[in-house]
């Protein structure tokens, strides 16, 4: 996006209300089926002022999209937060289980959801932007996920031989599912119990495959990890 600080407080309140105006429209009509009039008139200003302010629909598209995956930076920082914060063997599990909640929680909320199905369904009319996406959103969060685990084997606490593995395994044991059923199920809504148990059974299967076996045995398992090790 074109850095826009330098610009007048009146013409950011109106930008900010087109962008609020198009994210609406876009997330709940789609790219095609919303017009730079429907935009105009939701957020409350001339057409004039529109295409002067973003030129065009797509560009517009394409803010909107890029905007929302700044919001990532938070999810990210979460997830470097606690993987930072696991000093010892006894936290390892606590950690990870609270970790999984908080992602998929985050990941599966209906306006993320509603984006990623807007982005995969004009993938192809925006090749770039969907990988823009992809690296901007669900990648970053991948990425902060095989750092940390990185750093959990240096101290120990995991084996990981393979930290981006690791990572793109965790991610869709504790969120694969839910995300799918969201996904390909408008309107639905996974309910706190159902992420809390998703999140225990991932991070189980998880730590019967990555956690150092020194650290296992300095620590009591939980009966989910118990009943995973146990089946392999």
């Amino acid at each position: 996006m074109s850095p826009v600080g330098h610009l007048p407080r009146r013409t950011l309140v109106k930008r900010s209300a087109i962008a609020e105006a198009a994210t609406t429209l876009f997330l709940h009509h789609g790219f095609r089926a919303t017009s730079m009039d429907d935009i105009a008139t939701t957020a409350g200003v001339s057409k004039v002022t529109l295409y002067k302010q973003f030129g065009d629909k797509r560009t517009l598209f394409e803010t909107v999209v890029l905007g929302i995956t700044d919001r990532a930076v938070t999810i990210t920082a979460g997830i470097e937060a606690t993987l930072a914060g696991i000093d010892t063997a006894d936290q390892l599990e606590p950690a990870l289980v609270d970790l999984a909640i908080s992602y998929t929680s985050a990941v599966v909320t209906p306006g993320v959801v509603r984006l990623r199905r807007l982005v995969l369904a004009e993938a192809e009319r925006f090749p770039d932007l969907a990988a823009a996406y992809f690296d901007g959103a669900p990648r970053r969060a991948l990425d902060a996920l095989a750092a940390g685990f990185g750093r959990l084997d240096e101290r120990g606490l995991l084996t990981v031989p393979a930290p981006d593995t690791a990572a793109t395994q965790f991610a869709y044991l504790v969120l694969g599912p839910l995300l799918d059923r969201a996904l390909f199920r408008p309107g639905s809504r996974s309910r706190r119990a159902e992420v809390v148990a998703a999140a225990g059974a991932g991070v189980a299967t998880f730590l019967a495959a990555y956690q150092s076996r020194t650290s296992s045995r300095s620590m009591p398992s939980s009966p989910l990890v118990k009943r995973s090790s146990a089946r392999r």
